[in-house]
């Protein structure tokens, strides 16, 4: 579950916070000075940069990247960074495969942060896995939150300190045990893992068997692309350990990793963790790749979210196409008038979201906002016979996004979060086939039939829209 009640009502008593608004930026854009690039040497000139720039643009057909990066750079600290590799990997059997390798031939250390671990065969087999390399002398830094790990034992983390790990509770649900003030509504939402400073990962995946056998149990079939199911237009929330778990993450490696490290450090340091001996988290970057990228970041602390404002530039810039697949969908105003409104100029604007989900009322806040968004054109998709957990999206082909973050209040205001932005054609493609892929084994949401939904799920609806900020 995304929190517990004592979550909920430590932010009721701490009032609210507030998305800014975000048009200054694009108006700024239009007058600002060419974004800062990187390489594995050091920053480009201006002249270069705008070569790879217009290079990108010219992929794509689209002038999306011109205008946009110019945004992304002013609202996020992070640079764009050329020469990466960037692996797509989705559903966790494969990112548990990639992630066990990497930390099989670490050598210098292992950071990772995850919002959930669980004391199951996956998270036993990610224990050992940690054990091992503390063994070997490899350092190994573990940070978890303490609201989405509230049901792992004690004993879990107890043994890896034991072992020689160092572990980190994030915002710990006791305030006996807080050590940066006790804050009890902000988490740590991301699933980022460094190795050597050489290898990241970030994405939606948890450290739990939930997400051990893929997407889609064996036998599961959907009923097609418009056709229409009780779950598809009344919903169920739940799902058993047995059901799949539809999530990505991705695999990065050049110069976009130090990026994540310094999250993660940053994270460590504001948490008041145990200090950490010093190590070489920073080795020189090398060519890895041809993927421009860089990591977005958001939390609590953060003067502007600077994945929610980079979000809403690549919707309100896309000159083609927009395709989101999102686990917990709850759009404030802005989001709302950024999908709407790229709809009317003629922008494909295609949703894949959940038929059902672990948590009912962000599940029915988000379906309140459905008719809204059909009676503009946007095309809405729910995923059938899995639970959509990924958070993903891809613009005009070349503008791609993997990450932890939702598209809802908590995400963009009260969570850390981590997003890997790639940039390009060749990506952009693996992200259309992986979208392609979820939108073959969904139900389309028409229109007509959405309006004769059952009074029933109207007054879900209802009663969850009345709560979405504080979902």
């Amino acid at each position: 579950m995304r929190f517990i009640v004592a979550t909920v009502l430590a932010a009721l008593a701490v009032g609210c916070a507030t998305l800014p608004e975000v048009h200054p930026w694009f108006r700024a854009a239009d007058e600002s000075r060419t974004p800062i690039v990187v390489g594995p040497r050091g920053p480009l000139t201006r002249e270069r940069a705008e070569v790879v720039l217009a290079r990108l643009a010219g992929q794509g057909k689209t002038d999306l990247l011109s205008r946009h990066i110019a945004i992304e750079g002013e609202v996020s600290d992070a640079p764009l960074t050329l020469g990466n590799a960037a692996t797509l990997l989705a559903d966790g059997p494969a990112f548990y495969a990639s992630m066990f390798k990497a930390i099989a031939a670490a050598r210098d250390h292992v950071n990772a942060e995850f919002y959930s671990i669980e004391d199951d065969e996956v998270g036993r087999q990610f224990s050992d896995a940690l054990l091992r390399k503390a063994a070997e002398g490899v350092s190994v830094n573990l940070m978890y939150d303490s609201v989405g790990s509230i049901d792992t034992p004690p004993s879990f983390f107890e043994r890896l300190r034991t072992g020689g790990v160092k572990v980190l509770e994030y915002n710990p649900v006791n305030p006996l045990k807080a050590r940066a003030g006790w804050r009890v509504n902000n988490r740590n939402h991301r699933k980022m893992l460094v190795v050597d400073g050489r290898i990241g990962y970030t994405g939606g995946i948890n450290i739990s068997r939930v997400y051990s056998h893929g997407s889609a149990p064996s036998g599961s079939s959907v009923t097609g692309r418009t056709g229409s199911s009780s779950r598809g237009l009344s919903g169920a929330s739940g799902g058993s350990s047995d059901v799949g778990w539809r999530d990505t993450h991705v695999r990065v490696e050049g110069s976009v990793v130090p990026q994540m490290q310094r999250l993660f450090l940053d994270t460590w340091a504001k948490q008041r963790g145990e200090p950490l001996a010093q190590r070489n988290w920073f080795p020189t970057s090398r060519i890895a790749g041809e993927h421009p990228a860089r990591v977005l970041a958001s939390g609590p602390d953060h003067p502007v979210p600077a994945i929610y404002v980079s979000l809403l530039s690549a919707i309100a810039h896309a000159e083609k196409t927009v395709h989101i697949t999102m686990a917990y969908f709850v759009p404030d105003a802005q989001t709302m008038a950024a999908l709407t409104g790229a709809a009317a100029r003629g922008v494909d604007v295609t949703l894949v979201l959940p038929s059902y989900t672990d948590f009912w009322a962000v599940f029915h806040a988000g379906r309140s906002h459905y008719a809204e968004l059909l009676d503009a054109g946007v095309k809405i998709y729910e995923r059938q016979k899995t639970l959509l957990h990924a958070k993903t999206a891809v613009v005009d082909g070349v503008w791609s996004t993997v990450g932890s973050s939702n598209m809802d209040w908590r995400s963009f205001l009260h969570n850390e979060e981590a997003t890997a932005v790639i940039l390009g054609v060749g990506f952009g493609n693996e992200m259309e086939a992986l979208f392609e892929r979820d939108i073959a084994e969904s139900v389309r949401i028409e229109p007509e039939a959405w309006r004769r939904r059952p009074l029933s799920v109207r007054v879900k609806e209802w009663a969850a829209r009345a709560w979405e900020y504080w979902l």
